[in-house]
């Protein structure tokens, strides 16, 4: 008991001390955490009503609310578009629950998260129209959480290089004739490569968790040079739940992997 007192008195006088700091110094501090719910920018939000106040400061967000007539908001835009070209490296899209979000071959080359904003990925929908190769297309690293992307044809997801993780998501492709050229994810990623000017190797790779995927031929298709790795499958009634990684390998024993999907 004495043990337990002394731990809480030691914590309190540790929260005391970075509370002397400012409300800027916190917010650039709370910058740095990761903004996916539960974990650590989302708990922090539950210590008090100051942190809770800075954590959800809309200057740590950008927001995408088809509904804002005010386009003067700073860090609020109409579509995700806009949103991706005027984030900077590292900024997480807060994108509005309610409603569906047009988008159409969204090319994202800085690491950015994207978020959606209801409880569930029901609540907030990115559409795919027919006409299109794919709703988002990463070359970057980059992380999608708490979304609905539908496809009409073509593919959900598309990566080209970079690590993509998609954490708590429904990725469908619609039914129609040409469900054999409809995939959830297609990864032309290959082998890790060296760049020159900071002799750092950058390396791709798609990791896959607890994520519906739901229509189309396969759950995802590689072409480059990466293979599929630790599939694991939960069946409910109505719905699958995947985790998988699609990463690199032995290069002489690498080949293009798929994975069917178990139902229609």
């Amino acid at each position: 008991m004495e043990e337990q007192k002394r731990k809480w008195r030691r914590c309190s006088k540790e929260l005391s001390l970075i509370n002397n700091l400012d409300d800027g110094c916190l917010m650039h501090i709370f910058s740095f955490l990761s903004p996916i719910p539960v974990a650590d920018r989302y708990n922090t939000a539950l210590v008090c009503h100051r942190w809770r106040f800075l954590a959800c400061h809309p200057q740590l967000w950008l927001r995408v609310d088809r509904s804002v007539k005010d386009l003067s908001q700073p860090g609020v835009y109409p579509n995700i578009e806009m949103a991706v070209s005027a984030a900077r490296p590292g900024d997480t899209i807060l994108v509005a629950a309610g409603g569906s979000h047009r988008v159409s071959n969204i090319k994202i080359e800085k690491p950015l998260c994207l978020i959606g904003a209801g409880e569930s990925p029901d609540d907030t929908t990115l559409i795919c129209s027919r006409s299109s190769d794919s709703a988002l297309e990463f070359m970057s690293t980059c992380k999608l959480a708490n979304l609905t992307v539908r496809a009409e044809l073509g593919c959900c997801l598309l990566h080209r290089s970079g690590r993509l993780t998609i954490d708590g998501c429904i990725l469908q492709c619609e039914s129609n004739p040409l469900d054999h050229l409809s995939y959830a994810i297609i990864s032309t990623a290959g082998a890790p490569e060296v760049v020159s000017s900071a002799l750092k190797t950058c390396i791709s790779s798609v990791s896959v968790l607890r994520t519906r995927i739901e229509g189309g031929a396969k759950a995802v298709l590689t072409s480059g040079t990466l293979s599929l790795q630790r599939v694991r499958v939960i069946y409910t009634r109505t719905s699958l739940f995947f985790w998988f990684e699609v990463e690199g390998g032995d290069k002489n024993t690498v080949q293009s992997a798929s994975v069917a999907l178990p139902i229609s």
